[in-house]
């Protein structure tokens, strides 16, 4: 059994495909980062940088719990554990870590950025906003040349570095990237759109999204970017 710490987020949302990909029994327990959830103490213990998703595997090495925090450790943890969408050697492993290092350094933080810059922000910055909509488009156009001589961002085969990268390409409207500029990952998307484990996988803590959307307010600008945040220093 594994016990999934998540929010509806793309970096929650890798996680929830990854278990249902592999067909793992677990549960979830909410992690409401709008009211502040990530900074309880018994989760800071599990993820001590206050960022979820976390997992603890109550199966771990020598049948003892252990625990994982950051999304990309936990594809490769689970990945690892279960022999599934990561190469154990050879060039096509380093082809699904080099990609999933590109979602975990790039993809992610800036199409974040620009997410919160063009939607979240309480003012309107317009170096900000086109300084991260043209890097998102860059990284984009990254993925969309790959896509253009692979099925897959790692090569042939669908892995952990696809499920990092596609939750995040999913909300591409928050980022000003239109499907039309990027024919080869809209065919990626819809291709892994239709695997089983991703639409269950995307079933998580669905009837919390609404309030997701909905964190403009003072209260969840401050838990999540000001001084609630920023006082876990």
């Amino acid at each position: 059994m594994i016990t999934l710490y998540a929010w509806p987020t793309p970096n929650a949302h890798k996680i929830s495909i990854m278990l249902e990909e592999c067909a793992l029994e677990y549960e979830v327990v909410t992690v409401d980062i709008t009211a502040g959830d990530q900074f309880k103490p018994d989760f800071l213990v599990l993820s001590p940088n206050n960022r979820m998703p976390a997992i603890v595997d109550h199966d771990g090495p020598e049948g003892r719990d252990i625990s994982v925090f950051e999304s990309g450790a936990i594809l490769i943890y689970l990945a690892e554990k279960y022999e599934k969408f990561l190469p154990a050697t050879g060039n096509e492993r380093y082809s699904v870590m080099q990609w999933l290092m590109f979602q975990m350094a790039n993809l992610g933080p800036i199409l974040g950025q620009a997410h919160h810059y063009r939607d979240a922000a309480p003012e309107r910055v317009p170096y900000s906003i086109q300084r991260f909509t043209d890097e998102a488009g860059r990284l984009y156009g990254v993925m969309d040349r790959r896509l253009a001589e692979a099925d897959y961002l790692a090569g042939g085969d669908y892995s952990i570095a696809d499920m990092a990268c596609w939750p995040w390409v999913r909300v591409h409207r928050y980022h000003g990237q239109p499907w039309e500029d990027f024919p080869n990952v809209k065919r990626w998307f819809d291709q892994i759109a239709k695997r089983d484990a991703v639409q269950e996988g995307m079933k998580l803590l669905t009837d919390k999204r609404a309030k997701t959307r909905d964190v403009l307010d003072d209260k969840s600008r401050d838990i999540l970017f000001g001084k609630t945040q920023l006082g876990r220093r």
